[in-house]
């Protein structure tokens, strides 16, 4: 691939790490904040905690779909990069921890809340979900941080020239 058309590879790539990280944020902070608190927006407490949770159970699940993709585009454009021999330690750190926190949320903490979301309200509140609950959302903080390196690694290689 010519320099030119690499350099629209390069800011599709950056282009989705911002986004991911902008989606991981926002998820995080704002819509979480919006669902447990829902008694505040509305004109009455309409939903309990286990419902709220319901809904942010399936906000997470949704996005799990494109958590799954993060880590395939992830995985394709650093594994191109390596091959081309534009190899960078931070980069490649940061990309092995958006491959494992993303796959981890999506494989593994989204779905094993859902099945205990399922077996009722008594279920999560046992301390076996609040453990797993409290794991899934160091992943997802884990996910923020790692993403944000990997974006800011990826323009500050933008700026090295690249032969």
């Amino acid at each position: 691939m010519n320099r030119r058309n690499h350099i629209y590879v390069e800011l599709a790539y950056l282009l989705i790490l911002g986004a991911s990280l902008g989606a991981v944020l926002v998820l995080g902070i704002i819509v979480a904040s919006v669902i447990f608190n829902s008694e505040h927006y509305l004109s009455m407490a309409l939903l309990d905690h286990y419902n709220e949770g319901m809904l942010m159970g399936e906000i997470f699940h949704r996005f799990s779909y494109w958590t799954y993709a993060l880590s395939i585009i992830v995985v394709v454009y650093e594994a191109w990069e390596y091959r081309a021999l534009r190899r960078d330690a931070v980069a490649q750190i940061a990309a092995l921890v958006v491959l494992g926190t993303s796959l981890m949320f999506s494989g593994v903490y989204a779905p094993k809340i859902l099945q205990m979301q399922a077996l009722g309200a008594e279920a999560t509140m046992s301390d076996a979900f609040d453990a797993l609950h409290k794991a899934s959302e160091l992943d997802f903080k884990i996910l923020a941080l790692a993403l944000g390196v990997l974006f800011c690694r990826r323009v500050m290689l933008l700026r090295v020239v690249k032969v």
